[in-house]
């Protein structure tokens, strides 16, 4: 059994170049399965398994609380394996081949309450350094659109329609949509362009969004100026763009908008893709619940 897993242990480091961590990682896993197989008496070692004794293992790490995301790198692990003792021909068939992945709760989206984006885009007096406008407004439009990151850094100049008031941002596979923003927005991104024509004396390709030095602006300038942004109202540990896309959907639906309607606006494929803001709904209205109840 140790000369399969050191062969195997040597594969991983020679011809695939794996770190030190991941390899005592694999190397923990396959001893772990070993000695499972072991103390239940299932056969002699892990060279010898078979499916069933796989799921017995499983079951046996999910009865233990083990997270699904944990298990299913065990079972990958097994796979992995498997499949070099059967090219080297120390087993005839792959037993973790077909063993299925567990599958793991979607974790809720992170998103800014009301208040903290209130706090975070109060502007008294409107910015006139460059910088700082195209920042403010870099905030607006993902708050104020949902837009993703890729869909702000290809916004053009045309996109932006100041007469109807709406925005039209290219999606994943080139599909197009039109979001409807406030005049307050136009106005903001408006008063944006003034201030960055009159910075730059031209402009590349017609780009809205542009750097300090007047190139297209690139996406982890705009996770800087987010993650900066909101790391000024939250101490959360996600202060990504995609952060500002979920709130707009949250606080859409917690003052009642239709899921559908929503959709449309994130420009999301299928509804599935939006029902998880109804959860995050759902946990506030948990939170409000046993915060106000008298026997909660």
């Amino acid at each position: 059994m140790m000369d399969a897993v050191d062969l195997f242990l040597r594969f991983l480091q020679t011809e695939k170049r794996y770190s030190q961590y991941t390899l005592l990682a694999y190397k923990t896993d396959l001893l772990q399965f070993d000695r499972f197989i072991r103390n239940n008496g299932a056969g002699d070692s892990i060279i010898s398994c078979t499916t069933r004794q796989i799921r017995s293992w499983v079951i046996s790490l999910l009865d233990e609380g083990m997270a699904a995301k944990s298990v299913n790198r065990k079972t990958t692990t097994l796979r992995r394996f498997y499949r070099f003792c059967q090219q080297e021909g120390l087993v005839d068939k792959n037993p973790a081949a077909f063993l299925p992945s567990i599958k793991a709760p979607k974790p809720l989206p992170v998103f800014m309450e009301e208040g903290q984006m209130q706090k975070l885009l109060e502007t008294p007096v409107l910015p006139e350094s460059f910088p700082e406008i195209r920042n403010l407004m870099i905030l607006e439009l993902l708050y104020g659109t949902g837009m993703r990151l890729s869909e702000l850094t290809g916004l053009k100049d045309f996109d932006i329609d100041s007469d109807r008031n709406q925005i039209k941002v290219t999606g994943k596979r080139q599909k197009e949509r039109i979001i409807p923003v406030t005049p307050e927005l136009i106005g903001l991104v408006q008063y944006y362009i003034i201030v960055r024509n009159h910075t730059f004396n031209g402009v590349e390709g017609g780009t809205l969004i542009l750097t300090d030095k007047g190139h297209p602006v690139y996406a982890r300038l705009v996770y800087r100026v987010v993650n900066e942004a909101l790391g000024t109202v939250t101490s959360a540990e996600r202060r990504s763009p995609h952060v500002l896309r979920h709130t707009y959907a949250t606080h859409l639906l917690n003052r009642g908008a239709e899921l559908n309607a929503i959709k449309e606006l994130l420009g999301h494929a299928s509804l599935s893709a939006t029902q998880v803001y109804t959860h995050t709904g759902f946990e506030k209205l948990k939170r409000v619940y046993q915060k106000a109840h008298p026997r909660a």
